[in-house]
């Protein structure tokens, strides 16, 4: 084992660079966490890049501590199958010769692997002078086992590139003087999507790869599910429909199975982050919960590898949607035919990405009563009681 655990941690041996690129963003909120005694749980969709923001920053908190302090392994190696995690600490700690009450920092990549990791996450935080961060792929498995971690952790979600972030990967800059180039790269954004990978490498193979390793590893193979097929389907469906309405009662009698089946396939879906559900705007309790739902899905670049780059309209909506999840709860508006596609603290938002917007398009909009109404399509354009803005300009300011 000695030599495994120096092999993930070279920096034991040697100076340490990354050698990726850098997403400030998370690697701040994370390194702002480091005095905290919460134990970290980094989470998000497979492959979005958790390990890669580990590592940058580890490379930061090297600035600042011995480098021997610092542990990090992924429990997804052989090695570590009938080892706990506090047997694995104690071989680190004997290794450079550290009490308990030396303060360390710890990462455990992919924690899930361990079936009673929150029990020795939660030792690790009553016993030893330690700073844990811990990484999973799926909310399904921190919402079902963190009890034992009631009051001791925080869960800090990494999401797909951003408009930004993708820029940067793609490594391009664009001047004040040619900022009617950002169109096309929106565009391309929207086709691409976030997954950094996939941004670097452009192989949609890898997505659908992705895609199947999610359902078949993370909710076939855990949950033992008999007809794989099925919430494949599923799947394929929530992709077409982004920013559609649909019933737990339509998607059944489509895929030949019972209500119950479907709503515990999307609640796998949406636990491992493929897809999202918004309910209806009302205040009416019961009628948020009974009526048609809206789907989004998890990457746009998902959704094209499956269906192909189609329905622009609808990954605009989707990339908005994306953008807006973490700044509280969302929901749409529907009455009488007419939509609205996001309601959130008290702001109306309306996704046309389109040239012109016509009265009709703004007529829904103007009639809700929220504090602030935004319309989003290609371009500004003046609006009585609206704003309007480019999607450009949205994605690089929110």
């Amino acid at each position: 084992m000695k030599e495994i655990l120096y092999q993930f941690n070279p920096w034991w041996e040697e100076e340490y660079k990354t050698k990726t690129i850098p997403r400030p963003e998370y690697v701040n909120k994370l390194l702002a966490e480091k005095e905290t005694r919460d134990i970290i749980l980094i989470t998000g969709l497979r492959r979005v890049g958790k390990t890669t923001i580990i590592h940058q920053l580890i490379e930061k908190l090297l600035q600042e501590n011995k480098k021997e302090n610092i542990l990090y392994i992924s429990l997804d190696h052989p090695i570590f199958t009938k080892k706990t995690i506090l047997e694995i600490l104690k071989e680190y700690r004997t290794i450079h010769g550290l009490t308990r009450k030396q303060k360390t920092t710890l990462f455990f990549d992919e924690v899930h692997m361990k079936k009673n990791f929150q029990q020795e996450l939660k030792t690790i935080y009553d016993m030893e002078k330690a700073k844990t961060y811990a990484s999973g792929s799926s909310s399904l498995i921190i919402k079902h086992k963190s009890a034992h971690l009631t009051g001791r952790y925080k869960t800090h979600l990494i999401k797909p590139l951003n408009f930004k972030e993708y820029m940067n990967f793609k490594q391009t800059k664009i001047k004040e003087s040619e900022t009617y180039l950002l169109e096309k790269h929106l565009q391309n954004y929207l086709k691409t999507g976030g997954i950094p990978e996939h941004v670097l490498r452009g192989d949609s193979e890898y997505l659908r790869e992705l895609v199947e390793s999610i359902i078949y590893k993370d909710i076939v193979g855990r949950y033992g599910i008999k007809n794989p097929n099925t919430i494949k389907q599923l799947f394929m469906l929530m992709a077409e429909r982004v920013g559609s309405r649909y019933t737990y009662n339509k998607l059944s009698k489509i895929l030949e199975t019972t209500v119950d089946t479907i709503k515990q396939y999307l609640a796998y879906l949406e636990e491992t982050y493929l897809i999202h559900q918004i309910p209806k705007y009302s205040k009416s309790l019961n009628e948020k919960i009974y009526a048609p739902k809206k789907a989004y899905i998890a990457d746009n670049g998902i959704r094209n590898a499956f269906l192909g780059f189609k329905d622009i309209g609808a990954l605009a909506e989707n990339q908005v949607y994306l953008t807006l999840k973490e700044k509280g709860e969302i929901t749409y508006y529907h009455k009488n035919n007419k939509e609205v596609d996001f309601i959130q603290n008290n702001h109306a938002i309306e996704v046309k990405y389109k040239e012109n917007i016509t009265e009709e398009d703004t007529k829904t909009l103007k009639k809700l009563k929220t504090k602030k109404k935004t319309l989003i399509s290609k371009k500004t354009e003046s609006r009585n009681k609206i704003t309007i803005i480019p999607l450009t300009k949205y994605l690089t300011t929110n």
